[in-house]
């Protein structure tokens, strides 16, 4: 199997600075159930992590770059699980070893169930351009793109908005501007694979080098738009419900693509509810940047923006200036946001206490072995 140009992939100086002597470098290009394909210089390797890694909940995602101990000669990859006794540790197994620095990380709660926090999952790493897709009819929802746009400023990342199927309607300006009012500053493209419209403007958002991934609900157009650019049918789709727009999940891993031309793409399972997960404050007030700038007008520096005199952002509710349903949801992320920040001090001031209990019976043991 031929091996690929790293930096075709987007390997530079300051990852190899990065990497440990004796690893072999690879971008995650798949994510299977316990399972991943990396591409090397010498070509796809199925391989997986440690136990003791995925024990310790270790998070890699398609778009990282790792080390693996491969420890075979070029262009003969070792074979995933095979075993070494070279010295210096476990050479040859073919192992994750190591997850290099990324420079983005779109990240979401995974939560069991809609009350319970659990822990962050890593949608892509390392993207340059994040396209939140959307199609022209029932699924366009703008409060779901606000969510999509605080994930996104907050991962590193650049977000731009596409929205799909316009083929269906004869005038889709009403939508598209509903759109720009909450995607302050973020580029809007308008799309469809069916006739073709806008598809090649988008591809050259994707520019030799660069990573994009497609975020969105099933049945959107996400697989559509990239065989279009690939120029066959490699990704599977199917047809959506006409009640409420959406279709089933055929996407169903996280896949990494090398388009002609250069550029990457990564193309994701629909996502049904993108629940935050440890978003700072500046996300927040980029997403919402039409409110902040209101809210320095008030007459408070501390006002709340609910009942108080002279504020700004209330004032512009009354004469249609600002929807109040952007108010309304600018205050529930925030309470969102909050209650994820208290959660996750009280889940980090457990995790030092676990620590602390575990050293303390490692320091036992060792005295009794003295």
């Amino acid at each position: 199997m031929p091996g690929f140009d790293l930096r075709e992939l987007g390997w530079n100086d300051e990852l190899a600075e990065n990497l440990e002597p004796g690893l072999v470098p690879g971008r995650v290009a798949a994510a299977h159930r316990g399972a991943f394909d990396v591409w090397t210089a010498t070509g796809a390797v199925r391989t997986r992590l440690p136990g003791r890694a995925l024990h310790n909940g270790a998070d890699v995602a398609v778009g990282d770059w790792v080390g693996l101990s491969l420890g075979a000669s070029p262009g003969k990859p070792a074979t995933p699980g095979g075993s070494s006794r070279a010295a210096g540790g476990p050479v040859g197994d073919g192992l994750i070893r190591t997850v290099l620095p990324r420079c983005s990380a779109i990240v979401r709660n995974a939560a069991s169930d809609q009350h319970r926090l659990t822990h962050g999952q890593t949608l892509a790493a390392n993207v340059d351009v994040a396209f939140v897709v959307s199609s022209l009819g029932p699924d366009l929802e703008p409060r779901r793109i606000e969510r999509y746009l605080v994930t996104i400023w907050e991962s590193g990342a650049t977000p731009e908005i596409v929205l799909t199927k316009a083929d269906r309607l004869d005038d889709p300006r009403p939508l598209v501007e509903e759109v720009e009012a909450v995607a302050i500053g973020v580029p809007v493209h308008v799309v469809s694979a069916v006739s073709g419209y806008g598809c090649d403007e988008l591809r050259e958002r994707i520019s030799a080098g660069t990573t994009a991934v497609l975020l969105g609900s099933s049945g959107v157009g996400k697989s559509t738009l990239v065989n279009r650019w690939l120029g066959e049918e490699l990704m599977a789709t199917n047809e959506t419900r006409s009640d409420d727009d959406e279709g089933r999940h055929t996407t169903t891993h996280r896949q990494m693509l090398l388009l002609p031309g250069g550029g990457l793409v990564i193309d994701s399972p629909g996502i049904r509810e993108l629940q935050l997960w440890d978003v700072g404050a500046a996300a927040l007030e980029a997403t919402f940047a039409d409110v902040e700038e209101l809210a320095g007008d008030c007459r408070f520096a501390d006002c709340t923006h609910a009942h108080e005199p002279g504020c700004a952002v209330l004032g512009a509710v009354e004469s249609g200036d600002l929807p109040h349903d952007r108010l309304h949801s600018w205050r529930k992320l925030q309470r969102e946001l909050h209650a994820i920040a208290i959660r996750n001090d009280a889940r980090a001031r457990k995790e030092e206490v676990r620590k602390w209990k575990l050293r303390s019976r490692e320091g036992r043991s060792r005295a009794r072995l003295r």
